[in-house]
């Protein structure tokens, strides 16, 4: 009988991605994002797994079963017919296996499965395209989805000929409607996941132990996927309703009304010029300044140990465009919404808009394409007045389709404000990008690297470029009447991280420069990237008017550090890390207990206070966003 195609398919399909999750945990061991040592957690997560990726079979044979059930009922010949049912199921699966095979390396890089904050990157699609072309690692999983698409192309058609093609006696009604009723049955249980009545299967049935890469290796990739989707687009369809919009308020007020004690704020001299560099996964992880272990960051140790440093600061988000937005602008991270994406550009209140608009010159320069992310719409709509980016280059210049080398933007940097009108202020901000992949490494310099593995390397480079970056601007009349300011887009997933949020992706250096002005100092407070531009212009200006969801670091005290990655929140004080699945899960950790034991229920208390901090943040942002009141007017 034809409906034999249909099991057929199902067993080679599960067997398909118990390969793919049985090659995501060598890779993740490999690359020292886990640690080998499981025990029995570890069956229980390929059980697991099998329950999801039977859900994620039912659902893509759905079709193809319904077709093949009209055939048998029907005794249609048509070859045709089947020939269609055949090509759909194969093209189906091949899909689920393009998802597993980029969800192994999406997943090394942001500890995440694939999710709906994907599609953002669709918009710059030949830049998407370049960046993987470039970088052999990704390359790698490229010629596995094709590998894999062949080898089950060559499967299934065996199975077509074996099942379809055969020439069998067709099954009579009394046996074809039985059958087509019991198959429909078994797949919509199947397609459900579990027998529960209450509960279908959801991400977090795959949440079994305190380990958040075995509760991550249950998952299967394209159901993660889907499920994402279809949750963003309940979401831009309903907007964001985390909790009220008085109640955000509320939180709000009480924030701003944390007061510090201090003996003497700082004011900078008028006309100080503000120089702001962003660096490229820049996590404090790699600085020996937070991390001994480290030797990676020379330069930077050296500067921060110069400054006034956030010791406790934190990105908003686990994206570029997260951290450009959050540092300049100062709102957070809404969960996976893209911040500089709009329609309609908001007019906000950030350092460029308030810098402008006393008289500064305001530059923002960029290694690659002024126009990945929106960024330089965005930029150009909110105070920016010129974009120096990779069309500012000789073409020569340009090595991977993320521009030029953060040295030679730097080189740039340097000559740009040199030749600027000494009459009036500057606002300068840069993004760097070399240490980000693609990775290159520049040969035709004096730096060399001491690490082997190249990503360390990479941040040998960025490091090494930063430090000659100030060597010169100390060299210039500009330097001593200029603030340095200095802050990550976010950080990088360290390799074997406790939890499913790791810390060091939002944990950075952020850093204030400014020898004349500014004796070094260790701030050890909570501190957010979007801080920074309230607690600047307060610096700069004695009767500016905060507008944003920063605060002043200089008067006020955060009560919590809170942070996205796309589906997940997180909310940080001396003590506990909370952290909230937009899909279901909540987790609360004791910091510094490495059994990672969730407190939830022992201190629900304390988890609901850390979420509706969060919560009240993010909303009072959506709706200063949706009611145009994020302006300086």
């Amino acid at each position: 009988m034809k409906t034999a195609y249909i099991f057929v398919a199902y067993a080679v399909a599960i067997a398909f991605f118990f390969l793919f999750r049985l090659l995501f945990l060598f890779v993740s061991i490999y690359s020292g994002n886990v640690q080998a040592d499981f025990g029995s957690e570890l069956a229980k997560s390929f059980l697991i797994g099998l329950q999801f990726d039977s859900c994620v079979c039912c659902y893509l044979l759905s079709l193809p079963l319904i077709g093949v059930l009209i055939g048998e009922v029907f005794r249609l010949k048509s070859k045709l017919f089947y020939k269609i049912i055949h090509i759909l199921t194969c093209t189906l699966f091949c899909v689920a296996f393009l998802i597993c095979s980029a969800d192994i390396p999406y997943y090394n890089n942001f500890f995440s499965h694939l999710n709906a904050s994907v599609f953002s990157y669709f918009s710059t699609f030949g830049f998407l395209i370049k960046m993987i072309f470039q970088e052999v690692g990704f390359l790698i999983y490229f010629f596995l989805f094709v590998a894999v698409c062949i080898g089950y192309v060559l499967l299934m058609n065996l199975n077509y000929r074996r099942t379809i093609c055969r020439d069998i006696k067709p099954l009579s009604l009394v046996k074809a409607i039985p059958l087509a009723l019991v198959c429909l049955c078994l797949c919509a249980v199947g397609m459900r996941g579990r027998l529960a009545a209450k509960s279908p299967l959801r991400v977090g049935t795959a949440y079994h132990c305190n380990d958040a890469f075995l509760n991550n290796l249950g998952l299967n990739p394209a159901f993660v996927l889907f499920k994402s989707i279809e949750e963003t687009s309940k979401q831009s369809n309903q907007g964001l309703h985390l909790v009220s919009s008085s109640f955000a308020d509320k939180v709000w007020k009480e924030q701003i009304e944390k007061v510090k004690t201090a003996d003497s704020l700082l004011q900078l001299p008028e006309g100080t010029n503000v120089v702001l560099i962003i660096m490229e996964g820049m996590s404090a992880e790699h600085c020996g300044h937070f991390n001994p272990q480290s030797t990676l960051t020379p330069c930077l140790d050296k500067l921060l140990a110069l400054s006034l440093s956030y010791e406790n600061a934190y990105t908003a988000g686990i994206h570029t465009y997260n951290g450009v937005y959050s540092t300049l602008f100062s709102h957070p991270a809404l969960f996976d919404r893209h911040s500089m994406k709009t329609t309609c550009v908001p007019q906000m209140c950030g350092l460029p808009n308030n810098l402008a608009d006393r008289g500064y010159q305001t530059l923002y320069f960029t290694t690659h394409d002024a126009q990945f992310d929106n960024i330089s719409g965005f930029l150009y709509a909110n105070g920016i007045q010129k974009i120096i980016s990779q069309t500012d280059y000789p073409h020569s210049q340009v090595k991977s389709t993320l521009g030029v080398s953060d040295h030679l933007m730097y080189q740039k940097a340097i000559q740009t404000i040199s030749s600027l009108d000494k009459s009036k202020p500057f606002f300068v901000c840069m993004l760097s990008a070399s240490n980000h992949p693609p990775y290159i490494l520049p040969d035709d310099i004096p730096f060399k690297p001491k690490s082997r593995d190249i990503k360390q390397q990479m941040v040998e480079y960025a490091d090494w470029a930063l430090g000659n970056f100030v060597s010169q601007a100390q060299k210039q009349d500009w330097f001593a009447n200029t603030l340095f300011v200095f802050v990550a887009d976010h950080g990088y997933a360290k390799p074997s991280s406790l939890y499913q949020m790791p810390l060091s992706y939002h944990h950075t250096p952020m850093f204030l420069y400014y020898p004349t002005e500014i004796a070094p100092q260790r701030d050890s407070s909570l501190a957010l990237q979007i801080d920074l531009t309230p607690t600047i212009l307060s610096m700069l200006f004695s009767d500016y008017q905060n507008h944003t969801l920063g605060v002043d670091l200089q008067r006020v005290e955060r009560q919590y550090a809170y942070f996205c990655a796309d589906d997940k929140v997180g909310v940080l004080d001396r003590d506990y890390f909370y952290i909230c699945e937009r899909q279901g899960g909540e987790f609360l950790y004791r910091l510094g207990d490495s059994t990672k034991h969730n407190h939830i229920s022992d201190c629900k208390e304390k988890a609901e206070q850390m979420k509706h901090y969060a919560f009240s943040m993010m909303q009072k942002s959506n709706d200063m966003l949706k009611s145009s009141t994020t302006s300086c007017k």
